[in-house]
């Protein structure tokens, strides 16, 4: 089994299921003692938050891409970031090292292709929902991104913020989060990403009639995949 380096902290309340993802999938699938092999780094989140705030995504990028590095060199190898909207970073981040770092909208849109879908619904922060970075990327796969209109998007940021990364879980916030992605259903979404890490913790595939995509599981499990690929035997 490869060593997965997880990029995380941001925040910690979605990087520990990350971490319960990986390790319940290796439990599953060989029984006993068996668990991830996995290095982790976590961020003091709100040193991150500042950056993001003030828009100095380069001095960002050089945090995480220094993470990377030590996450490497102490035997990492593959890397994740934990989070969607820091995959604004991730060309310096991937530059940064050797090995690879798997890219959230990748594993997703794969698993959106497999269930046949070509339109779907993002629901993430503001920056994952206003800028193009996440969007493009999974264009990329050849889907169709919808992202809520403004008063949905300010909730859905704020909601992630100021609740769910402080682990707080409010009814209130899963109704407003539901009808968001309803009126994205109604414009033609047939199915709905949760394109942050943190939403996991308040809607699932049981509260929605189309297909639910949780990024932090469809990450996690791909990154294990790939690290029980077997190394190649040289001759």
């Amino acid at each position: 089994m490869k060593t997965i380096g997880l990029i995380g902290g941001m925040s910690w309340e979605s990087t520990a299921i990350y971490y319960r993802h990986l390790n319940e999938a290796v439990r599953a699938r060989f029984g006993g003692l068996r668990s991830a092999q996995v290095l982790l780094y976590s961020f003091d989140f709100d040193q991150v938050v500042q950056l993001q705030r003030a828009d100095r995504w380069n001095e960002a990028a050089e945090l995480l891409a220094d993470v990377a590095r030590r996450l490497e060199a102490a035997g990492a190898d593959l890397i994740l970031i934990c989070t969607n909207t820091m995959h604004l970073v991730y060309p310096q981040v991937q530059a940064a090292v050797t090995v690879p770092v798997l890219h959230i909208a990748d594993t997703t849109a794969q698993a959106v292709r497999a269930a046949g879908l070509n339109q779907v619904g993002l629901l993430a922060t503001a920056f994952s929902m206003e800028r193009s970075f996440l969007r493009e990327r999974l264009e990329g796969h050849g889907l169709s991104v919808l992202v809520p209109e403004a008063d949905d998007r300010a909730e859905v940021h704020r909601v992630i913020f100021e609740e769910l990364c402080q682990g707080v879980i409010r009814p209130e916030s899963k109704a407003a989060y539901l009808e968001a992605a309803e009126r994205l259903i109604e414009r033609g979404a047939q199915g709905i990403l949760l394109g942050c890490t943190e939403i996991c913790m308040l809607i699932s595939q049981a509260d929605l009639e189309v297909p639910v995509f949780d990024t932090t599981r469809l990450h996690a499990l791909a990154a294990l995949e790939l690290a029980l690929v077997p190394e190649p035997v040289e001759n």
